[in-house]
């Protein structure tokens, strides 16, 4: 009930200083177990079922986007608001700045933001620290994955397989970056002629970090929704040659077909309300084309429980958000889980 106030004040600051000084937040509210507790009471819903997917037990079905936790310093306060997975990243190997700033943009009337980050953050060993620490229970825990900016897509497999050495042992799951708009060229990595080699190496290095630790870590692939039907049915059949766990669909958007606000003209990606129809249309595309035979993560414009409930009939297994936390608030995960309960 006091988020709208909260948000008037938080949208008269700079986006990015916003999100940053909403991350602090939940950040010190992590870190205190009594208020952590506190903040759980409050937004967590206790009776919902559990549900298994590629080999993991979810507290609920609705999880945080990669990209809110860039550095991995929040998520056990982002926790508390009673997602039932944290995804954090996209971490590169090495700490880098990201683009120039300004950077991100919010279009309110449409309830959406374009994003041109490119990746910013502080680097594996940083964000391996933060989570060296996990106690038992909590939510399921996944690290987003993604290349250098400098390094060539030709050398792109040496940066994930670093990465899945780094995260392997310290995730529940990885999920490769391969569909960000904001890292030139990365995109090509959906290419088959990219992707059946990239996905070859990681699922070989998966296999060796899993003889180490005694555990096989899932790993997932996000894809960017403005593949054609053939880009997208290519690349998912090799993502099931390749024997991984799943696909998270989708990134941001490119396009802004249908968009009319001044701010559209921005280069980057764009999520929010407006790119709830067309990721949902590649959660179902992707279902249909597999049979079902991979599960699917949903992601795009979840706004509400009826934006939820439209993934998930689409054939997604869980869900995310991340554009619907800025504009409806910390009580959204427990909104959308009620709804989806009244069926």
């Amino acid at each position: 009930m006091f988020y709208p106030l909260s948000r008037s004040l938080l949208f008269r600051l700079d986006p990015e200083v916003a999100h940053d000084l909403s991350l602090q937040t939940i950040a010190r509210v992590g870190r205190v177990p009594g208020l952590r507790a506190l903040v759980a009471s409050r937004f967590s819903v206790s009776d919902v079922q559990p549900v298994e997917v590629f080999g993991l037990r979810f507290p609920n079905r609705v999880g945080l986007a990669a990209g809110y936790d860039k550095d991995g310093d929040g998520w056990q306060g982002l926790g508390a608001l009673g997602f039932g997975h944290v995804e954090v990243g996209t971490v590169t190997p090495e700490p880098q700045p990201g683009n120039p700033k300004p950077r991100v943009f919010r279009l309110v009337e449409e309830r959406s933001v374009i994003n041109r980050m490119g990746f910013p953050g502080r680097g594996a060993a940083y964000v391996a620290k933060q989570l060296e620490e996990r106690r038992p229970g909590g939510p399921v825990l996944g690290v987003n994955i993604g290349k250098q900016k400098a390094t060539p897509l030709e050398e792109a497999a040496n940066d994930y397989e670093e990465l899945v050495d780094v995260f392997g042992p310290l995730a529940d799951y990885l999920a490769v970056n391969i569909s960000s708009p904001n890292t030139p060229g990365l995109r090509r990595l959906q290419e088959r002629g990219f992707l059946g080699a990239l996905l070859g190496r990681i699922a070989g290095r998966r296999t060796e970090v899993a003889e180490r630790v005694g555990r096989r870590v899932p790993v997932l692939v996000k894809l960017a929704p403005d593949l054609t039907d053939e880009q997208l049915f290519t690349a998912v059949d090799v993502i099931l040659e390749a024997g991984l766990d799943g696909v998270i669909a989708t990134n941001t958007t490119v396009s802004r077909e249908g968009l009319d606000h001044p701010l559209a003209r921005e280069e980057g990606g764009l999520s929010g309300a407006a790119l709830s129809a067309r990721s949902t249309a590649i959660v179902a595309r992707i279902h249909e084309h597999t049979g079902g035979a991979i599960p699917i993560i949903g992601v795009g414009g979840i706004m509400g429980p009826e934006d939820a409930r439209a993934k998930l009939d689409a054939g997604a297994s869980l869900v995310q958000v991340y554009t619907g936390l800025i504009y409806e608030g910390p009580g959204l995960v427990k909104r959308i889980l009620q709804g989806l309960a009244k069926g």
